[in-house]
């Protein structure tokens, strides 16, 4: 099993949420960042620890897990994260609505920024060795505060706009948190490839070229009728977060 999930069960600070019983939810302020938290609190929390940012804007939240493979490979829970937020969506979206990923880190809703995501890991944890957690944080943008006209911003989205009506952060989270076990639980099963299959599937369109994910979660292309593969390591493109704003503490417009 990828991340262990079921093996720690705790009782809820705050049960707001119908969340699965293997999470604990802790519940922020608007002002509070829950990626931030979610790591300073995860080696004593442990696995299942779900940390909600309570803003009016975005879907802010983050879930600590705890892996049993080594830190180089384990980093793929981070697609399993991703595919639990596709999911999410398409669950709730309108019909037929265009959602789709960019690698490796953002969704978009019919060509509009709409959700980025990130992984946290201990600082000098050994590539070779389970770290003590991993955390998975994502941001939705639910409304746009301000007066700007709708198509003003053509690259980004919030699913107000998108149609997603009526829908709470809370009810998003709580999907969230069972997809995330569905794909936990299909990767124990059936192994990273169904994962892996999930998530290029819903790569942003290119006929031209053939992608797969590697053991370390980096991304291989190989443009048809070629030999050559280009590797796009998964490491460094976290760690640019072009899809975050640090002035606004939320997702660029």
């Amino acid at each position: 099993m990828p991340t262990d999930i079921r093996g720690r069960i705790h009782t809820p600070y705050n049960p707001v949420l119908d969340l699965p019983p293997a999470f604990r939810l802790v519940t922020l302020r608007e002002a509070g960042d829950a990626f931030d938290h979610a790591t300073r609190i995860a080696a004593k929390e442990g696995a299942g620890t779900l940390v909600w940012a309570r803003r009016f804007d975005l879907v802010e939240f983050a879930v600590v897990l705890e892996p049993e493979e080594p830190l180089a490979t384990a980093r793929r829970t981070f697609y399993a994260g991703l595919c639990a937020l596709n999911d999410t969506l398409a669950v709730h979206s309108p019909p037929e609505k265009l959602i789709e990923f960019v690698w490796p880190d953002v969704i978009f809703v019919e060509g509009g920024l709409v959700a980025g995501t990130r992984l946290g890991w201990p600082k000098g944890a050994d590539e070779k060795a389970p770290p003590p957690w991993l955390v998975f944080g994502a941001m939705i943008r639910t409304t746009v505060m301000g007066a700007e006209e709708p198509g003003s911003r053509p690259q980004s989205a919030a699913l107000e706009e998108e149609g997603f009506d009526e829908l709470g952060p809370g009810r998003m989270i709580e999907t969230f948190a069972r997809h995330l076990m569905v794909w936990v639980d299909a990767w124990q099963q059936e192994g990273f490839r169904v994962i892996a299959e999930h998530y290029l599937r819903r790569l942003s369109a290119d006929e031209s070229v053939e992608r797969t994910l590697d053991v370390n979660g980096n991304l291989l292309t190989r443009k048809k009728g070629k030999l050559a593969v280009e590797k796009r390591a998964l490491v460094p493109a976290l760690a640019e977060m072009d899809w975050f704003d640090p002035e606004s503490r939320g997702l660029k417009l």
